[in-house]
């Protein structure tokens, strides 16, 4: 029986049992890369696929429904900021866009509580929430309100507002020289878990709907976990995360 080859960033090479009939046939997986299996954002990013479902021209209008809303997804860049075009393959996906349209909220113990964005406001969002939809020639992304990390009406994250118990946080630099002296390469710098503290949100929803104040706040320097959140780059060239207060561990000072 004729093997199957696939390949991924999670696979290293090994056998898996398979049946035909009453015929044992092996199927074998190949990649250039150790196996390694991990549960942060950044060792699947390859694996993620998201295609978009198409809405027929029949249908004119999309209402979200309960806590989630309709947003467009900016376009990718085409050009460096330099004007050379990129191709297909090296275009960001933006993750980015405008809200277009909202659900009429959800209830939370005894209260009704509203969605607090309204629509034209230019969002935000996880890298890997809600579900793409192509509706009128545009993609657009249905999301649950929590899945917005903050507004941003400028092309500079750092002007980030934070919604809910979400934190805005400038990366510190990473270490140049060891203890010793000796200068680090760039793979050999070590990833920082620290920074500072930019903009914080209003706080989560209590059982009675009220805000609960996060614990961080601006100018604070935090120590945070490690594969949480998502990651910018300033227009400085500065490194930035957005994450929620839980994934804050400390404070230093």
């Amino acid at each position: 029986m004729a093997s199957v080859q696939v390949t991924g960033s999670s696979f290293g090479t090994r056998s898996v049992p398979s049946f035909d009939g009453l015929h044992r046939s092996t199927v074998r997986f190949s990649s250039a890369v150790p196996t390694r299996v991990g549960i942060s954002q950044r060792s699947y990013k390859g694996l993620v696929v998201k295609a978009a479902t198409v809405v027929a021209p029949k249908y004119t209008s999309i209402k979200p429904l309960g806590d989630r809303v309709l947003v467009k997804i900016k376009t990718a860049e085409e050009k460096t900021g330099g004007g050379i075009l990129l191709p297909t393959t090296a275009q960001t996906k933006p993750h980015s866009g405008e809200v277009v349209a909202i659900g009429e909220g959800r209830t939370v113990g005894k209260t009704k509580v509203d969605i607090s964005i309204q629509t034209g406001a230019q969002v935000v969002y996880s890298k890997y929430a809600g579900t793409e939809v192509e509706f009128s020639g545009s993609n657009h992304l249905i999301l649950k309100e929590d899945d917005i990390v903050g507004l941003l009406d400028t092309d500079d994250i750092k002007d980030l507002k934070p919604l809910n118990d979400r934190v805005l946080i400038k990366v510190a630099e990473a270490e140049t020289k060891t203890a010793g002296g000796l200068l680090l390469t760039e793979a050999a710098k070590e990833k920082p878990s620290i920074g500072t503290v930019v903009a914080v949100g209003p706080g989560p929803l209590d059982e009675e709907g009220k805000r609960k104040p996060l614990t961080v706040a601006t100018g604070n320097t935090v120590l945070y976990s490690k594969y949480a959140g998502n990651e910018f780059k300033g227009a400085d060239g500065s490194d930035y995360i957005t994450l929620r207060a839980s994934d804050v561990m400390a404070v230093l000072s």
